[in-house]
């Protein structure tokens, strides 16, 4: 069935581009629009000035939820990504254009979504968030574009309440609980042995399953497809029934060192800032807002110097709203800080110290 205006969707490709228009779209960009999209592709094909275009707001993985607003003839549709919150943009997600080809009914995805944007809304807050740090910012390295300034706090997946974070990500066994993916990438397979059907499914992707594992492949449900495909079993783990550790998501973000920066990237492909920040809370089940601002007035302000390994560093220059984000790598020592970021000076992810330029437009710590 075709996406209607007014009813949910879901993204049934590994990865889904957002853009900010139709006509905004580049002759770069074919391999991320077609019917199955080859996003390392596309990665590989840009230059340096053309991963950081900002026709891209952000990516969406298998399976997450949208909620069609509009649709084209030619092919497009205007959705809002309902697992990724950003509250001055929209009320319950992030806006955006979609190729129509890359989404599914969500009753052909099986069984009610395991995704933390289907189990209720992300909760707004009132935890302040330092000097600079809500508004709109405007384009630049913040991670995908324009921020909300709205209080979106962290989502477990798999309740129906939000807040700081904290409570279950699911409940039963854990061999009933969501899954979700623990490597940078996987294929689904048509059966136990059967040939690769869906490649590129990428870290923090959500599965549903479908069944007890057979000769190491586990069942899962695919949006768009009647019959589960089969994931390897060592790719996925279930989502934890416990707030992790912020050293555990730091961990996973760790990962992906030396990861191409893409403005706008949320997958083991590319990346940037903000959505480094989101995917590594997402592999363990915690939605955080998509955008740096917005990550900044949905976490709590912690002084300068009590920072932990796992906490967030935002950066904004005099006057200017919130334009950047890190993870704190270490504990600080004698001033000197240190980071894990998705640079958009060097296009890549990297841990560093503070450089004095960068130490300059930091604004706060804050934790999850």
């Amino acid at each position: 069935m075709a996406p209607q205006p007014g009813r949910r969707a879901v993204v049934r490709v590994p990865v889904a581009t957002l853009w900010t228009a139709p006509e905004a779209v580049r002759p770069i960009d074919c391999p991320a629009l077609a019917g199955s999209p080859d996003v390392a592709a596309w990665i590989a094909g840009m230059d340096r000035d053309q991963l950081v275009g900002d026709c891209v707001l952000t990516q969406l993985l298998l399976g997450e939820p949208v909620r069609v607003t509009e649709t084209r003839p030619d092919g497009w549709v205007r959705v809002v990504a309902l697992g990724q919150p950003a509250a001055k943009l929209g009320a319950d997600g992030y806006p955006g254009w979609l190729r129509a080809a890359h989404l599914a009914d969500p009753a052909d995805a099986g069984p009610p979504s395991t995704h933390p944007a289907d189990a209720g809304p992300a909760l707004s807050g009132t935890a302040p968030a330092g000097p600079a740090a809500t508004g709109t910012s405007g384009p630049g390295p913040s991670g995908s574009g324009p921020s909300g300034s709205g209080l979106s706090g962290p989502v477990p997946a798999g309740t129906g309440s939000a807040g700081s974070g904290s409570g279950p990500a699911g409940t039963g066994s854990a061999a009933d609980r969501p899954l979700t993916v623990d490597v940078a990438h996987t294929a689904l397979r048509a059966g136990p042995d059967g040939d690769a059907a869906l490649t590129g499914v990428v870290l923090g992707t959500r599965l549903t399953p479908a069944g007890p594992a057979v000769d190491g492949r586990r069942p899962v449900r695919v949006p768009g497809r009647p019959d589960p495909l089969w994931a390897t079993e060592d790719d996925l783990v279930p989502l934890p029934a416990e707030r992790p550790e912020a050293e555990k998501v730091l961990a996973v973000a760790e990962r992906l060192r030396d990861l191409v920066y893409v403005w706008g990237g949320m997958s083991t492909d590319g990346i940037d800032c903000s959505g480094l920040v989101h995917l590594a809370w997402r592999r363990y089940g915690i939605t955080l807002p998509r955008d740096a601002d917005d990550q900044a007035a949905a976490t709590s302000r912690v002084p300068l110097d009590a920072e932990r390994p796992g906490d967030l560093y935002f950066f904004a220059r005099p006057g200017r709203r919130i334009h950047h984000v890190g993870i704190v790598s270490a504990e600080p020592r004698g001033g000197r800080r240190r980071m894990l970021h998705a640079c958009y000076l060097t296009r890549r992810v990297v841990e560093e110290e503070l450089p004095a330029d960068r130490t300059a437009t930091l604004v706060g710590a804050h934790r999850v």
